[in-house]
């Protein structure tokens, strides 16, 4: 798995294991975070090795999982040419990897490859509408030219390649630092700080929890038949911004001042997934109910926070 020490890709890993697979996580450590796997050390079916997929990777498997691209805007804005370089070459080395072994692979793209959208919810056969060079382009961009890559390796090479479009995510191992809505919240109520609500809070947002989250991109990876298909996971149940500032308050139960901030420039005003396809086609549905799901991470981060 490259991005195994990512937030959703250590997940990923946690299950994988559980479900009696042997792992490697190939990771560069860029935005990945060996504490994030720490736990899986001396497990027999774990390894776990440092390393850049934009070079060649040497590796013999059933299954490659593509998870590796910094993912919040805050890292890949500080890391433009490297995003953009991961998803082209590094995607095209990993498609050659599963050319040369057979392997079965799966890529993690985003909801962000619909940009600012003016179909909403947002179904599979949307092209988008996306700014090729804006602040979030380097993202964005990256990610549909992954995808492009993938489609043309399915129809070249008969490869048997998937692409997961993965919608908002939170829970723990989340980087407080990631930039995006619950840990920046999450973040702020720890340390006793106003939430930063950028506009006027009524852009939304769709959060799906990461244990669905993760069991979606299993069913994806493991479903037969999918070769070259393109499936939204997320969760449907969309909110405002503020509706999401009191919820984690309500999770947290503690209530801190709203500081309202300029909206940066492109960021998506409405975000929400169609998943038909995946609740006809794998069966897939999010069950974790936002607050319960807040509640879960809120707890995680205040053990850690007690831990330092």
């Amino acid at each position: 798995m490259a991005g195994g020490a990512g937030f959703i890709g250590s997940h990923l890993c946690d299950r994988l294991l559980r479900d009696g697979w042997f792992v490697t996580s190939l990771d560069s450590f860029v935005t990945g975070s060996a504490a994030n796997v720490g736990h899986l050390v001396g497990n027999p079916l774990f390894s776990m090795r440092v390393g850049d997929i934009r070079h060649p990777v040497d590796w013999n498997g059933d299954l490659i999982l593509n998870l590796a691209s910094p993912a919040s805007p805050p890292a890949y804005q500080r890391e433009r040419m490297l995003t953009l370089t991961t998803n082209a070459e590094g995607t095209r080395n990993l498609l050659e990897l599963a050319r040369q072994t057979g392997a079965r692979f799966l890529q993690a793209s985003t909801s962000e490859v619909y940009g600012d959208p003016e179909e909403h919810p947002q179904r599979e056969t949307y092209p988008g509408r996306v700014n090729p060079i804006g602040p979030r382009s380097c993202y964005d961009e990256g990610k549909r030219y992954a995808e492009a890559l993938v489609v043309a390796a399915v129809a070249e090479w008969g490869i048997d390649a998937r692409i997961a479009r993965i919608f908002n995510t939170y829970g723990p191992r989340m980087d407080l630092g990631d930039g995006r809505v619950v840990v920046a919240f999450i973040g702020c109520l720890i340390e006793g700080l106003p939430l930063p609500v950028f506009g006027d809070g009524s852009q939304t947002r769709s959060l799906c929890y990461i244990e669905d989250m993760v069991e979606g991109l299993v069913r994806l990876a493991a479903g037969p038949g999918l070769a070259g298909e393109v499936f939204n996971l997320g969760n449907p149940d969309e909110r405002t911004i503020l509706e999401l500032a009191e919820a984690v308050q309500q999770a947290a139960g503690r209530r801190a001042a709203i500081e309202y901030q300029e909206l940066p420039h492109d960021d998506p005003t409405r975000r929400c997934p169609d998943i038909t396809k995946a609740m006809e086609r794998l069966g897939w549905a999010p069950q974790v109910p936002l607050e319960e799901g807040l509640k879960h991470t809120w707890d995680w981060y205040l053990d850690q926070h007690a831990r330092q």
